[in-house]
């Protein structure tokens, strides 16, 4: 594990109802659902309040560029609620790509069965696990942080 900092991280996938949370243990081996937390004024509050419970070192934002890496509607949304979360946590924010973090996570609860209406409520707990477990893997291997950082303006 050269060049892995050690650390909980945060995972977190934003969407337009609904922002899926999940977390890494300290040592980045696996990441675990956390919360949904739904899209509203409290969702950035809410993200903040698990980071600083889970104390951890950094929050990864996941990025979603359309397959041809390039900016959506829902990346700027995404860029938004990142920047806002920077701001207001204190803690160091990256945005990571996650393109295929939500089609993986269908894919995977489909595999266990579940329908797409029966995974609504967990969908994007289980992409935030995928693209945080995704950003794990890749410090691991390459031993740079994944994504780029979210500046944080001073206070």
């Amino acid at each position: 594990m050269s060049g892995f900092r050690r650390g909980a991280r945060l995972g977190v996938d934003v969407g337009t109802a609904r922002v899926g949370v999940a977390r890494s243990d300290p040592d980045g081996l696996l990441a675990t659902p956390v919360e949904t937390v739904p899209r509203d004024e409290g969702a950035v509050a809410r993200v903040v309040a698990l980071a600083q419970e889970h104390s951890v070192v950094e929050i990864l934002v996941g990025l979603p560029l359309n397959l041809r890496g390039e900016d959506t509607r829902s990346t700027l949304d995404a860029r938004e609620f990142a920047a806002a979360v920077a701001e207001a946590a204190g803690t160091p924010v990256r945005l990571i790509d996650e393109r295929l973090s939500t089609v993986s996570a269908h894919a995977a609860l489909r595999g266990a069965g579940r329908t797409q209406r029966s995974s609504r409520s967990i969908v994007d707990q289980v992409a935030a696990v995928v693209l945080l477990q995704q950003a794990l893997d890749v410090e691991k291997s390459t031993g740079r942080p994944p994504g780029i950082p979210v500046p944080q303006e001073p206070a």
